[in-house]
Formats: structure tokens, C-alpha cells, sequence
């Protein structure tokens, strides 16, 4: 049962799911509510954004496996789900990181030499320099990475082109890949304190979440970037908002929100945050290539298909009791 999906069509999953002798129901659950009438009888679980969590879990009764398409499971409750002795799989990140780390640079760079508020204002028949001002040199500057996983490697990797320090915060880093990269690893403070530009490509965990709120902001050098390539929640929108619109931080680019909108059935642009011309939001797309899609739609299925004919999985995300037939 695949409980939501915004790719158009389940061909790929179908061919690979009904190819291996299973039947495939799809769905778009927009609750739990929805999950539980759609996915009660199911063996297998699919999910997009549509959230498995505690209440649902308790409602399935032939669930062996809560796959989800991509690399975060905090729409899953997996520790109830292990309870449950329901395997939780995800689809590992390197199908998607060049992806993303192009997003965040893009955006970072869009940000830096004020590309928005060029194109804005050429288009309304405003053509002078002076409409950036001030921009800053940023062979000059430091780049920040909160998290030095994958993705953010990939981040420092291309970002050493462009002549910029950079410096990465991340209690379970490896010093000597940090080291091996040229990237130093510091304090969460003095990541805050010295980032000219601050990339977050860090996972949604409890120490995460809301994590860049109201004071964290004001800690930030003063002018500087923010880009949020990971989870929305890690930063509070209303909190954003204000530190940039008096000018505190110079500019956000974002590829989610807080609250995500496609999470929720009739969404709005209303958030402040669209009024603001040094803010650049992108619809969480940052994975998003025609290659990355199509690969994480099969590993998602594949990984179910492995599970119901008793194998293990590729990249369980908990571990449990052997499988139950």
C-alpha cells in the first residue's frame, strides 16, 4: 500500500511490486485516519510525506515493513514500529546528494550576488548596479555547515572552488575526513559566531527541531546567510522572519518550511517569509533530478519486494525480531 505519492503515476512501483507476485493498492492519505482505513490489511507500507505514526501503527495488523521514499524517517515513529516488530526502511542518501549539495550552492550563490533582487527589479525597469548593494567579495567570507555528512561533504567539496574558508560543526564528524577535506571542525558557538554563509544539511532529530530559533538567529555574524537544505523545523519561521526583514541576516534560501506545505490538504503562500525579496523558498525540491526520482521509487520498492519474500532489507532503518511470517 503506498500511502501517498506526488510523482504523477505508480508505474515504476507496480511493475516492480506486482512483478515479484504482490498487489499494489495506492492512496493519498492526508491523516492518520486516512492511513488507518487504507493501509489496516496491508503487508507492506509506502510512504511520501503522509505520517506513520503511533496510532496507526497500533491499527495495522499484517504490517511487516514502513518503507519510506528517501533518506528521513521522522514521519515514521520507528521506535513504536520495533515495538511492533515492523521493520522501517529508508532509501540511503547518496541517491540523492549531488543533488542537493547543487541546491544549496545554487542557492547560496543566487543569495550572494543578490540574483532575486537583480531579477526583480531589471524586470520592473530598474537597471543599476546599485540595486545589490552592499555585496561582499566571498573569496573573502566563511562557509558554515551544520552536520558534516555526506550531502554536507559534497557542499564543502564544491564550495572550495570559489576560495572560501570553511568550517563545520558536528558532534559525530570524523575528524580526519574533516581534516582531509579542509574543513575545521568547531563548537556549535563558533560555528554561529564566524559563518558568513551557514549551510544546515543536518537530519531532523529531538536536538535539531527548532534548533535555529529566535536567540540562535541573533548569534549569527551579523549579515550573514542562511541556507536550510535538510528538515523545515530546524528553523522557526516566525524567528527568521523577523531577524531578516531589520536586517540582521541578509538573506535565507530555503527548500522547506516549517510546517511543510505539502503536508497539508489546502495550503496558502500567507507566511510572511514570501514578502520578503532576500528570501529565496523552493518547494522542497532540492533532491529532485528525473535520475534521483526514479531511483529512490524503485529502491523504496525493491526494499518492500526483499522484505515480504523474507529477505533482509538493503537499509533498514531499526532492527527487529525476525521478520514474522
Amino acid at each position: 500500500m503506498i500511502a501517498d505519492y506526488d510523482f504523477g503515476d505508480v508505474e515504476i512501483e507496480r511493475s516492480i511490486i506486482r512483478g515479484a507476485g504482490f498487489e499494489l493498492v495506492a492512496a493519498q492519505c492526508k491523516s492518520q485516519d486516512d492511513v488507518i482505513a487504507a493501509a489496516a490489511d496491508a503487508d507492506a507500507v509506502i510512504t511520501q510525506y503522509a505520517e506513520i505514526g503511533k496510532e496507526a501503527i497500533d491499527h495495522f495488523n499484517r504490517c511487516r515493513v514502513i518503507a519510506r521514499y528517501g533518506i528521513g524517517v521522522d514521519i515514521v515513529d520507528v521506535d513504536h514500529a520495533t515495538r511492533r516488530n515492523i521493520l522501517v526502511t529508508n532509501v540511503p542518501n547518496d541517491w540523492c546528494s549531488n543533488e542537493v549539495a547543487d541546491h544549496a550552492v545554487a542557492l547560496l550563490l543566487a543569495l550572494v550576488r543578490k540574483l532575486p533582487r537583480y531579477h526583480n527589479a531589471t524586470r520592473s525597469g530598474e537597471w543599476r548596479w546599485q540595486t545589490g548593494q552592499p555585496i561582499q567579495r566571498m573569496q573573502e567570507g566563511t562557509l558554515g555547515l551544520l552536520s558534516f555528512g555526506f550531502i554536507a561533504q559534497a557542499v564543502a567539496e564544491r564550495m572550495k572552488g570559489f576560495g572560501v574558508r570553511i568550517i563545520a560543526s558536528d558532534p559525530y564528524a570524523n575528524a580526519d575526513d574533516a581534516r582531509a577535506a579542509g574543513v575545521a571542525l568547531v563548537p556549535f558557538e563558533q560555528l554561529l559566531r564566524e559563518s558568513d554563509y551557514l549551510v544546515i544539511q543536518a537530519p531532523l532529530t529531538d536536538e535539531t527541531r527548532g534548533l535555529f530559533d529566535e536567540p540562535v538567529l541573533r548569534r549569527m555574524k551579523r549579515g550573514a546567510i542562511l541556507v536550510n537544505t535538510a528538515r523545515g523545523p530546524i528553523v522557526s519561521d516566525e524567528a527568521l522572519y523577523r531577524v531578516l526583514k531589520e536586517g540582521w541576516l541578509s538573506g535565507a534560501g530555503l527548500d522547506d518550511l516549517e510546517e511543510e506545505p505539502a503536508k497539508r490538504a489546502s495550503w496558502q503562500p500567507t507566511h510572511p517569509l514570501f514578502s520578503l525579496d532576500n528570501v529565496i523558498i523552493t518547494p522542497h525540491a532540492a533532491y529532485y533530478s528525473e535520475q534521483s526520482i526514479a531511483t529512490v521509487r524503485r529502491f523504496a520498492s525493491e526494499e518492500v519486494v526483499r522484505v515480504l519474500r523474507g529477505e533482509a532489507p538493503r537499509s533498514p532503518v531499526n532492527r527487529v525480531a525476525s521478520a514474522h511470517h
